[in-house]
Protein backbone atom coordinates (compact mmCIF):
# COMPACT_ATOMS: atom_id res chain seq x y z
CA UNK A 1 0.00 0.00 0.00
CA UNK A 2 1.44 3.75 -1.18
CA UNK A 3 -0.11 6.78 -0.83
CA UNK A 4 0.50 7.61 -4.08
CA UNK A 5 0.92 5.47 -6.88
CA UNK A 6 2.45 6.36 -10.16
CA UNK A 7 1.82 4.74 -12.96
CA UNK A 8 4.83 5.26 -15.59
CA UNK A 9 8.35 6.23 -15.20
CA UNK A 10 8.43 8.73 -18.05
CA UNK A 11 8.76 12.53 -17.79
CA UNK A 12 5.08 12.96 -16.46
CA UNK A 13 5.57 9.95 -14.09
CA UNK A 14 8.74 11.80 -12.73
CA UNK A 15 7.76 14.85 -12.14
CA UNK A 16 4.91 14.02 -10.54
CA UNK A 17 7.04 12.22 -7.96
CA UNK A 18 9.61 15.47 -7.68
CA UNK A 19 7.04 17.96 -7.58
CA UNK A 20 5.05 15.91 -4.86
CA UNK A 21 8.14 16.04 -2.44
CA UNK A 22 8.82 20.01 -3.51
CA UNK A 23 5.54 20.55 -2.32
CA UNK A 24 6.00 18.76 0.99
CA UNK A 25 4.49 15.53 0.55
CA UNK A 26 5.17 13.35 3.30
CA UNK A 27 3.93 10.29 2.47
CA UNK A 28 4.85 6.66 0.79
CA UNK A 29 5.35 7.32 -3.09
CA UNK A 30 6.13 4.44 -6.03
CA UNK A 31 6.60 4.81 -9.49
CA UNK A 32 5.60 1.93 -11.42
CA UNK A 33 7.59 1.43 -14.81
CA UNK A 34 7.78 -0.27 -17.77
CA UNK A 35 11.25 -0.31 -18.58
CA UNK A 36 14.34 -1.16 -16.62
CA UNK A 37 15.80 1.97 -16.44
CA UNK A 38 14.94 4.98 -13.95
CA UNK A 39 13.21 8.19 -15.80
CA UNK A 40 15.27 9.70 -18.80
CA UNK A 41 14.65 12.05 -21.12
CA UNK A 42 12.88 10.74 -24.43
CA UNK A 43 12.91 13.34 -26.80
CA UNK A 44 17.32 12.61 -27.22
CA UNK A 45 16.30 9.26 -28.57
CA UNK A 46 15.68 9.92 -31.80
CA UNK A 47 18.19 12.98 -31.47
CA UNK A 48 21.79 13.12 -30.16
CA UNK A 49 21.07 9.53 -28.67
CA UNK A 50 20.84 7.78 -32.12
CA UNK A 51 23.26 10.05 -33.23
CA UNK A 52 25.86 8.43 -30.84
CA UNK A 53 26.38 12.21 -29.52
CA UNK A 54 24.93 11.77 -25.63
CA UNK A 55 25.38 8.93 -23.49
CA UNK A 56 22.73 7.63 -21.84
CA UNK A 57 23.66 9.02 -18.33
CA UNK A 58 23.18 12.37 -19.47
CA UNK A 59 19.69 11.73 -20.51
CA UNK A 60 18.61 10.78 -16.72
CA UNK A 61 16.08 13.29 -15.57
CA UNK A 62 17.62 12.88 -12.15
CA UNK A 63 20.82 10.54 -10.56
CA UNK A 64 19.50 7.30 -9.40
CA UNK A 65 20.55 8.17 -5.70
CA UNK A 66 17.92 11.14 -5.71
CA UNK A 67 15.24 8.28 -5.46
CA UNK A 68 16.40 6.77 -2.90
CA UNK A 69 17.02 9.88 -0.78
CA UNK A 70 13.59 11.08 -1.54
CA UNK A 71 12.18 8.19 -0.54
CA UNK A 72 10.52 7.18 -3.71
CA UNK A 73 10.19 3.74 -4.79
CA UNK A 74 10.64 2.67 -8.58
CA UNK A 75 9.04 -0.35 -9.61
CA UNK A 76 10.51 -1.04 -12.52
CA UNK A 77 10.15 -3.98 -15.49
CA UNK A 78 6.56 -3.89 -14.64
CA UNK A 79 3.52 -2.66 -15.99
CA UNK A 80 0.13 -2.08 -14.57
CA UNK A 81 -2.59 -4.33 -15.94
CA UNK A 82 -5.69 -4.05 -14.30
CA UNK A 83 -7.20 -1.36 -11.52
CA UNK A 84 -9.87 -2.15 -9.16
CA UNK A 85 -11.38 1.39 -8.58
CA UNK A 86 -13.38 0.60 -5.76
CA UNK A 87 -10.70 -1.13 -3.95
CA UNK A 88 -8.25 1.37 -4.49
CA UNK A 89 -6.01 -1.47 -6.34
CA UNK A 90 -3.84 -2.13 -9.16
CA UNK A 91 -2.38 -5.35 -10.72
CA UNK A 92 0.81 -5.94 -12.74
CA UNK A 93 2.06 -8.15 -15.03
CA UNK A 94 4.52 -9.66 -12.43
CA UNK A 95 0.98 -10.48 -10.23
CA UNK A 96 1.56 -7.90 -7.55
CA UNK A 97 -1.21 -6.60 -6.16
CA UNK A 98 -0.60 -2.71 -4.83
CA UNK A 99 -2.53 -1.03 -2.95
CA UNK A 100 -2.99 3.09 -3.81
CA UNK A 101 -4.48 6.16 -1.98
CA UNK A 102 -3.72 8.27 -4.76
CA UNK A 103 -3.31 7.03 -8.35
CA UNK A 104 -1.36 9.04 -11.19
CA UNK A 105 -1.60 7.37 -14.65
CA UNK A 106 1.41 8.92 -16.64
CA UNK A 107 1.58 5.49 -18.83
CA UNK A 108 2.02 7.43 -21.84
CA UNK A 109 1.30 5.44 -25.37
CA UNK A 110 3.26 3.13 -27.33
CA UNK A 111 4.02 3.41 -31.33
CA UNK A 112 1.74 2.92 -34.16
CA UNK A 113 2.65 -0.17 -35.72
CA UNK A 114 2.43 -0.99 -39.52
CA UNK A 115 -0.52 -3.44 -40.36
CA UNK A 116 0.93 -4.51 -43.30
CA UNK A 117 2.47 -8.10 -43.55
CA UNK A 118 6.55 -7.94 -42.25
CA UNK A 119 5.82 -5.21 -39.77
CA UNK A 120 7.38 -7.43 -37.25
CA UNK A 121 10.37 -8.61 -39.82
CA UNK A 122 14.04 -8.27 -37.59
CA UNK A 123 15.30 -4.60 -38.93
CA UNK A 124 11.76 -3.21 -38.55
CA UNK A 125 12.22 -0.08 -35.56
CA UNK A 126 10.19 2.35 -34.21
CA UNK A 127 11.95 5.28 -31.56
CA UNK A 128 9.86 5.12 -28.36
CA UNK A 129 12.32 3.83 -25.47
CA UNK A 130 16.03 3.24 -24.44
CA UNK A 131 15.90 -0.49 -25.58
CA UNK A 132 14.33 0.69 -29.40
CA UNK A 133 16.92 3.19 -30.05
CA UNK A 134 19.71 0.39 -28.76
CA UNK A 135 18.76 -1.90 -30.85
CA UNK A 136 18.79 -0.09 -34.02
CA UNK A 137 22.68 1.03 -32.76
CA UNK A 138 23.20 -1.91 -32.63
CA UNK A 139 22.19 -2.87 -36.23
CA UNK A 140 23.70 0.16 -38.11
CA UNK A 141 27.14 -1.56 -38.60
CA UNK A 142 25.23 -3.76 -40.93
CA UNK A 143 22.89 -1.15 -42.20
CA UNK A 144 23.42 0.94 -45.10
CA UNK A 145 20.03 1.68 -46.37
CA UNK A 146 17.29 3.01 -44.14
CA UNK A 147 13.51 3.78 -45.10
CA UNK A 148 11.92 6.01 -42.51
CA UNK A 149 8.05 5.82 -42.68
CA UNK A 150 6.52 8.95 -41.30
CA UNK A 151 7.03 12.28 -42.08
CA UNK A 152 6.07 13.62 -38.69
CA UNK A 153 9.20 15.05 -35.65
CA UNK A 154 9.65 11.55 -35.27
CA UNK A 155 10.42 10.56 -38.51
CA UNK A 156 12.48 13.89 -39.82
CA UNK A 157 14.45 13.61 -36.35
CA UNK A 158 15.56 9.85 -37.04
CA UNK A 159 16.09 10.07 -40.90
CA UNK A 160 18.64 13.70 -39.81
CA UNK A 161 20.88 11.43 -37.11
CA UNK A 162 21.03 8.50 -39.35
CA UNK A 163 21.63 10.60 -42.50
CA UNK A 164 24.72 12.53 -40.09
CA UNK A 165 25.52 8.56 -39.59
CA UNK A 166 26.12 8.10 -42.96
CA UNK A 167 23.66 6.23 -43.67
CA UNK A 168 21.61 6.41 -47.36
CA UNK A 169 17.59 7.34 -46.36
CA UNK A 170 14.51 7.14 -47.98
CA UNK A 171 11.84 8.99 -46.41
CA UNK A 172 8.12 7.80 -47.38
CA UNK A 173 5.66 10.50 -45.95
CA UNK A 174 1.55 9.18 -46.99
CA UNK A 175 0.16 12.87 -46.82
CA UNK A 176 1.44 15.77 -49.72
CA UNK A 177 3.71 17.28 -47.26
CA UNK A 178 5.70 16.47 -44.22
CA UNK A 179 4.25 17.83 -40.61
CA UNK A 180 0.93 18.04 -42.19
CA UNK A 181 -0.75 17.27 -38.90
CA UNK A 182 1.01 19.89 -36.52
CA UNK A 183 2.59 22.96 -38.74
CA UNK A 184 1.35 24.80 -41.89
CA UNK A 185 2.76 24.32 -45.55
CA UNK A 186 5.12 27.02 -45.30
CA UNK A 187 7.48 25.11 -42.73
CA UNK A 188 6.35 21.58 -44.50
CA UNK A 189 7.91 22.92 -47.52
CA UNK A 190 11.14 23.87 -46.01
CA UNK A 191 12.02 21.26 -43.76
CA UNK A 192 11.41 18.83 -47.35
CA UNK A 193 13.85 21.23 -49.08
CA UNK A 194 16.31 20.98 -46.10
CA UNK A 195 16.56 17.01 -45.71
CA UNK A 196 16.98 16.71 -49.86
CA UNK A 197 19.44 19.28 -49.45
CA UNK A 198 20.98 16.82 -46.96
CA UNK A 199 21.11 13.55 -49.01
CA UNK A 200 17.36 12.37 -47.60
CA UNK A 201 14.93 10.56 -50.41
CA UNK A 202 11.81 12.31 -49.49
CA UNK A 203 9.14 10.71 -51.32
CA UNK A 204 5.19 12.15 -50.57
CA UNK A 205 1.69 10.82 -51.08
CA UNK A 206 3.36 6.68 -50.65
CA UNK A 207 1.45 4.30 -48.97
CA UNK A 208 3.66 1.46 -48.32
CA UNK A 209 2.14 -1.68 -49.47
CA UNK A 210 4.14 -4.23 -46.87
CA UNK A 211 7.56 -4.54 -45.91
CA UNK A 212 9.44 -7.68 -47.65
CA UNK A 213 11.95 -10.01 -46.19
CA UNK A 214 11.91 -13.92 -44.89
CA UNK A 215 13.29 -12.71 -41.80
CA UNK A 216 14.68 -9.81 -41.50
CA UNK A 217 13.66 -6.90 -44.12
CA UNK A 218 15.74 -6.13 -47.04
CA UNK A 219 13.10 -4.13 -48.95
CA UNK A 220 9.65 -2.06 -48.74
CA UNK A 221 7.34 -2.56 -51.62
CA UNK A 222 5.23 0.70 -51.98
CA UNK A 223 1.41 0.64 -52.86
CA UNK A 224 2.44 1.10 -56.52
CA UNK A 225 4.44 -2.31 -56.66
CA UNK A 226 7.76 -0.49 -56.33
CA UNK A 227 10.77 -2.22 -54.15
CA UNK A 228 13.04 0.14 -52.19
CA UNK A 229 16.31 -1.93 -50.87
CA UNK A 230 16.18 -1.98 -47.09
CA UNK A 231 18.41 -2.79 -44.61
CA UNK A 232 16.31 -0.73 -42.25
CA UNK A 233 13.44 0.34 -41.55
CA UNK A 234 12.21 2.98 -38.89
CA UNK A 235 8.48 3.37 -38.35
CA UNK A 236 7.09 6.85 -37.02
CA UNK A 237 3.32 7.09 -37.28
CA UNK A 238 2.49 7.96 -34.04
CA UNK A 239 1.00 6.50 -30.95
CA UNK A 240 -1.54 4.54 -29.44
CA UNK A 241 -2.37 5.90 -25.73
CA UNK A 242 -1.52 3.31 -23.17
CA UNK A 243 -5.38 3.62 -20.87
CA UNK A 244 -6.59 0.23 -21.66
CA UNK A 245 -6.69 -0.49 -17.90
CA UNK A 246 -7.58 2.69 -17.08
CA UNK A 247 -10.99 2.26 -19.81
CA UNK A 248 -11.79 -1.08 -18.87
CA UNK A 249 -12.12 -0.22 -15.00
CA UNK A 250 -14.61 2.09 -15.92
CA UNK A 251 -12.78 5.56 -16.81
CA UNK A 252 -14.69 7.32 -19.79
CA UNK A 253 -12.25 8.07 -22.58
CA UNK A 254 -12.05 7.19 -26.49
CA UNK A 255 -8.22 8.30 -27.73
CA UNK A 256 -6.80 8.84 -24.42
CA UNK A 257 -8.57 8.83 -21.08
CA UNK A 258 -10.78 12.01 -20.36
CA UNK A 259 -9.15 14.29 -17.44
CA UNK A 260 -11.26 17.23 -16.17
CA UNK A 261 -8.95 20.57 -15.54
CA UNK A 262 -7.79 19.24 -12.54
CA UNK A 263 -6.47 16.28 -14.70
CA UNK A 264 -8.73 14.42 -12.45
CA UNK A 265 -10.14 10.90 -14.44
CA UNK A 266 -13.79 9.88 -14.11
CA UNK A 267 -12.54 7.22 -11.63
CA UNK A 268 -12.17 8.13 -7.86
CA UNK A 269 -9.02 8.85 -6.72
CA UNK A 270 -7.49 8.72 -9.99
CA UNK A 271 -5.86 11.17 -12.25
CA UNK A 272 -4.62 11.31 -15.38
CA UNK A 273 -1.61 12.97 -17.48
CA UNK A 274 0.76 13.45 -20.37
CA UNK A 275 0.57 12.00 -23.59
CA UNK A 276 -2.62 9.36 -22.55
CA UNK A 277 -4.57 12.53 -21.16
CA UNK A 278 -7.23 13.71 -22.90
CA UNK A 279 -8.30 17.22 -21.68
CA UNK A 280 -9.62 20.46 -22.68
CA UNK A 281 -7.16 22.60 -24.15
CA UNK A 282 -7.65 26.59 -23.89
CA UNK A 283 -5.23 27.01 -26.35
CA UNK A 284 -7.51 25.00 -28.82
CA UNK A 285 -10.55 26.81 -27.79
CA UNK A 286 -11.35 24.45 -25.52
CA UNK A 287 -11.42 20.98 -27.84
CA UNK A 288 -11.05 17.63 -26.42
CA UNK A 289 -7.16 16.32 -27.28
CA UNK A 290 -4.11 14.79 -26.39
CA UNK A 291 -0.73 16.82 -26.48
CA UNK A 292 2.20 14.87 -26.88
CA UNK A 293 4.84 17.00 -25.23
CA UNK A 294 7.32 16.98 -22.49
CA UNK A 295 5.55 20.41 -21.55
CA UNK A 296 2.42 18.67 -21.16
CA UNK A 297 3.58 16.28 -19.21
CA UNK A 298 5.56 18.04 -16.69
CA UNK A 299 3.08 20.77 -16.07
CA UNK A 300 0.26 18.45 -15.73
CA UNK A 301 1.94 16.75 -12.97
CA UNK A 302 3.12 19.44 -11.25
CA UNK A 303 -0.66 20.68 -11.49
CA UNK A 304 -1.32 17.22 -9.88
CA UNK A 305 0.96 17.42 -7.22
CA UNK A 306 0.08 20.48 -5.80
CA UNK A 307 -3.98 19.33 -6.11
CA UNK A 308 -2.58 16.38 -3.94
CA UNK A 309 -1.34 18.17 -1.14
CA UNK A 310 -3.95 20.44 -1.08
CA UNK A 311 -3.49 23.24 -3.45
CA UNK A 312 -5.65 22.36 -6.57
CA UNK A 313 -5.77 24.38 -9.67
CA UNK A 314 -6.93 24.26 -13.09
CA UNK A 315 -4.64 23.30 -16.39
CA UNK A 316 -3.62 26.27 -18.41
CA UNK A 317 -0.13 25.57 -19.38
CA UNK A 318 0.81 27.57 -23.01
CA UNK A 319 2.20 24.75 -25.23
CA UNK A 320 5.39 24.60 -26.42
CA UNK A 321 7.65 21.71 -28.35
CA UNK A 322 11.15 21.74 -29.96
CA UNK A 323 12.65 19.67 -32.56
CA UNK A 324 16.55 19.60 -34.06
CA UNK A 325 17.35 18.18 -37.32
CA UNK A 326 20.47 19.26 -38.79
CA UNK A 327 21.80 22.36 -37.77
CA UNK A 328 18.08 23.67 -37.29
CA UNK A 329 16.52 24.28 -33.85
CA UNK A 330 12.86 24.67 -34.41
CA UNK A 331 10.68 26.03 -31.72
CA UNK A 332 6.49 25.44 -31.31
CA UNK A 333 4.46 27.85 -29.14
CA UNK A 334 0.85 27.48 -29.18
CA UNK A 335 -0.84 25.22 -31.28
CA UNK A 336 -1.54 26.26 -35.15
CA UNK A 337 -4.73 23.25 -35.91
CA UNK A 338 -7.47 25.25 -37.08
CA UNK A 339 -5.63 28.36 -38.12
CA UNK A 340 -6.90 30.50 -40.95
CA UNK A 341 -3.89 32.15 -41.72
CA UNK A 342 -0.25 32.23 -41.39
CA UNK A 343 2.66 34.84 -42.36
CA UNK A 344 6.15 34.16 -43.20
CA UNK A 345 8.70 36.23 -41.20
CA UNK A 346 11.98 36.58 -42.82
CA UNK A 347 13.26 34.75 -45.43
CA UNK A 348 13.46 30.46 -44.82
CA UNK A 349 16.63 30.36 -47.42
CA UNK A 350 18.84 32.15 -44.65
CA UNK A 351 17.30 28.93 -42.34
CA UNK A 352 16.60 31.85 -39.69
CA UNK A 353 13.06 32.63 -39.78
CA UNK A 354 9.24 31.91 -37.89
CA UNK A 355 6.10 31.39 -39.59
CA UNK A 356 3.25 33.43 -37.21
CA UNK A 357 -0.51 31.31 -37.09
CA UNK A 358 -3.52 33.59 -37.28
CA UNK A 359 -6.61 32.90 -36.43
CA UNK A 360 -9.24 35.20 -36.97
CA UNK A 361 -7.09 37.94 -36.62
CA UNK A 362 -5.50 36.12 -33.44
CA UNK A 363 -1.98 35.16 -32.94
CA UNK A 364 -2.11 31.33 -32.17
CA UNK A 365 1.27 29.88 -32.28
CA UNK A 366 4.22 30.52 -33.93
CA UNK A 367 7.44 27.73 -35.19
CA UNK A 368 10.07 29.69 -34.89
CA UNK A 369 13.19 28.25 -36.93
CA UNK A 370 16.75 29.77 -35.42
CA UNK A 371 14.61 32.33 -34.19
CA UNK A 372 14.94 32.12 -30.51
CA UNK A 373 13.86 35.70 -29.71
CA UNK A 374 10.75 35.06 -32.00
CA UNK A 375 10.01 32.27 -30.17
CA UNK A 376 10.02 34.28 -26.35
CA UNK A 377 8.59 37.58 -27.59
CA UNK A 378 6.04 35.42 -29.69
CA UNK A 379 4.94 33.18 -26.65
CA UNK A 380 3.70 36.53 -24.86
CA UNK A 381 1.35 37.39 -28.06
CA UNK A 382 0.00 33.78 -28.05
CA UNK A 383 -0.98 34.28 -24.50
CA UNK A 384 -2.21 37.43 -24.89
CA UNK A 385 -4.48 36.57 -27.84
CA UNK A 386 -3.08 39.65 -29.31
CA UNK A 387 -4.27 40.30 -32.90
CA UNK A 388 -1.74 42.55 -34.18
CA UNK A 389 -1.39 44.09 -37.88
CA UNK A 390 -0.04 41.94 -40.80
CA UNK A 391 2.32 44.00 -42.18
CA UNK A 392 3.96 44.17 -38.79
CA UNK A 393 4.42 40.53 -38.05
CA UNK A 394 6.10 40.21 -41.66
CA UNK A 395 8.18 42.93 -40.92
CA UNK A 396 11.42 40.96 -39.19
CA UNK A 397 12.67 44.04 -38.28
CA UNK A 398 9.71 44.66 -35.63
CA UNK A 399 10.77 43.24 -32.87
CA UNK A 400 7.54 40.84 -31.54
CA UNK A 401 7.48 42.69 -28.30
CA UNK A 402 6.90 45.79 -29.76
CA UNK A 403 3.52 43.90 -31.25
CA UNK A 404 1.82 43.51 -27.61
CA UNK A 405 -1.29 44.89 -26.98
CA UNK A 406 -0.85 47.34 -24.92
CA UNK A 407 -2.19 46.96 -20.90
Amino acid sequence: MFDVVIVGGGHGGAQAAIALRQNGFGGSIAVIGAEPDPPYERPPLSKDYLAGERTFERMLIRPLAFWQEREITLMLSRSVTAIDAAAHRVTTDTGERIGYGRLIWAAGGSPRRLACAGHDLVGVHTVRTRADVDRMIDELPEAWRVVVIGGGYIGLEAAAALRRKGKSVVLLEAQDRVLARVAGEALSRFYEAAHRAEGVDVRLGVAVGCLIGDDRITGVRLATGETLPADMAVVGIGIEPSVEPLIAAGAEGGNGVLVDSGCRTTLPDVYAIGDCALHANAFADGALLRVESVQNANDQATLVAKAIVGQPGTYHATPWFWSNQFDLKLQTVGLSAGHDDAILRGDPATRSFSVVYLKQGRVVALDCVNMTKDYVQGRKLVEAGARPDPEQLADPTVPLKALLPET
